[in-house]
């Protein structure tokens, strides 16, 4: 069995925390044991982990999110990176051919995919290889996880099992499928044993390498890679499941939440503050999460969630925030923090002047033993001060060391790295236009590579 964990989102239903980089499952609100912060995708990591399948799983995600992806997992986790953003079809069309031509998977062998983020106990991960039991028992293409209701949502979708099912045997047929009903016809539907559909499945390796043959789709992870932006925006329930001959499901009946909204998140989030925030003792029921420097205080408010980082600030009602994802679609703001493998970064300030320039300036922490990749940018100056710690840059293929109160500058088309002897704080100032992400050259990654590149 393999585990494929799908990371996606566009970071707009926990805004302003999240953004199109750092989508919820990245953000640090939860407690693990130790009582330590801890994101969602850490959480499912450290639980894959403790089931022993942490070892079979694989993280399918986007170009923006990679980068943060190795900051919270680590630098071993293996994952299978779109070339663009498309749906879940091509998405786990995508993982299915890495795993038959780079990984060598046995066709016959089970693929189970999942969100990056549910939120559940550990006797969930633990029954994952019932999947693979109700696939072979059934004979079923698809095999998925239904979730016991608790009361009748109207958020989540449904599957409905066929009648008089056989109490003794290990899966249920699907009938079919319900989205998102009313509270009457949910109340209905739990009455006919339908089950939440938590978005987990399985299926044979083959039926997904068949079903791309079929479309005349490469098989080939290079060429899928090559042929990525020509693939439909379509999901896999509407690609495949609408379309598979026989579904099965196996029951789960246990804890499982969705923590895609303010209001559901908070009835996780252990501390009633998180950062600099004042509550007081009239405030009933409220949430601060506070990512800036500055205090927030509130008072006298009852079930509202305070919400603040460099990308903006939120105050609503917990019932009305699910509404902040339409309030900000067509938001196009870059992100003002993110987390990279070596680091992170938070923007403290952006002005355009009158004559057309453009001026950035960021606060970037990079850790003790990490580096920036050795890179140019077309189209910026930089000019570096160091505020604490100590490390080494690399300037056109020269070494130097650095500690607090040196000042470098970095023109543009100068290759440039740096890495961490300790803990090292710098303030970048970026000056030209325009002032992107996307104005870097990436050179070489590895420090031991980039040493070797220098001649002082």
């Amino acid at each position: 069995m393999r585990i494929v964990l799908l990371s996606g989102g566009s970071g707009k239903r926990l805004w302003p925390l999240s953004n199109d980089s750092r989508s919820k499952q990245f953000l640090k609100v939860l407690r693990d044991p130790d009582g330590r912060p801890e994101s969602m995708i850490q959480r499912v990591w450290r639980q894959l982990g403790d089931a022993g399948l942490r070892d079979r799983a694989y993280v399918a995600t986007g170009k923006s999110q990679v980068e943060i992806l190795y900051s919270q997992l680590g630098s071993e986790v293996r994952l299978i990176a779109e070339p663009q953003r498309r749906d879940t079809f091509p998405a786990i069309a995508l993982a299915a051919t890495y795993l038959y031509a780079m990984e060598g998977v046995r066709l016959h062998e089970t693929i189970v995919v999942m969100p990056v983020d549910p939120y559940v106990d550990g006797a969930f991960f633990r029954g994952l290889e019932r999947l693979d039991g109700a696939l072979e028992a059934s004979g079923a293409d698809l095999a998925l996880i239904g979730v016991q209701p608790t009361y009748p949502s109207e958020k989540y979708g449904y599957i409905v099992p066929q009648p008089e099912e056989d109490a003794a045997r290990p899966y249920l047929n699907v009938l079919g499928f319900r989205e998102k009903p009313g509270k009457e016809d949910a109340e209905a539907l739990i009455r006919q044993g339908a089950l939440w559909n938590c978005g987990v499945f399985a299926f044979k390796l083959d039926f997904l390498i068949n079903l791309l043959i079929a479309h005349e789709l490469p098989i080939q992870f290079e060429e899928m890679r090559k042929q990525y932006g020509s693939l439909p925006k379509i999901s896999f329930d509407y690609e495949v499941v609408e379309r598979a001959n026989r579904i099965a499901a196996i029951r789960y009946d246990g804890q499982w939440k969705d923590l895609g909204t303010w209001n559901t998140l908070t009835e996780e989030i252990a501390s009633p503050v998180i950062g600099k925030g004042l509550l007081s003792e009239q405030t009933k029921g409220t949430h601060v999460i506070n990512e800036l420097d500055v205090p927030i205080a509130v008072l006298g408010l009852t079930d509202v969630v305070v919400a603040a980082s460099p990308d903006g600030i939120l105050v609503a009602e917990k019932s009305l925030s699910p509404l902040v994802k339409d309030i900000m679609k067509h938001s196009e703001q870059r992100p003002m923090y993110e987390e990279r493998r070596w680091g992170r970064y938070r923007v403290l300030d952006y002005a355009v002047y009158p004559d057309g320039r453009e001026v950035l300036t960021k606060r970037i922490f990079i850790a003790a033993g990490r580096n920036l990749s050795y890179q140019y940018h077309s189209c910026r100056d930089e000019v570096w001060t160091i505020v604490s710690g100590r490390g080494t840059v690399v300037l056109d293929g020269r070494r130097q060391a650095v500690s607090a109160g040196d000042v470098l500058i970095v023109p543009k088309e100068c290759k440039h790295s740096v890495r961490a002897i300790a803990d090292l704080e710098i303030i970048e100032v970026q000056t030209g236009t325009p002032l992107i992400e996307e104005d870097i050259v990436r050179l070489e990654h590895d420090w031991d590579e980039i040493v070797q590149l220098c001649h002082a």
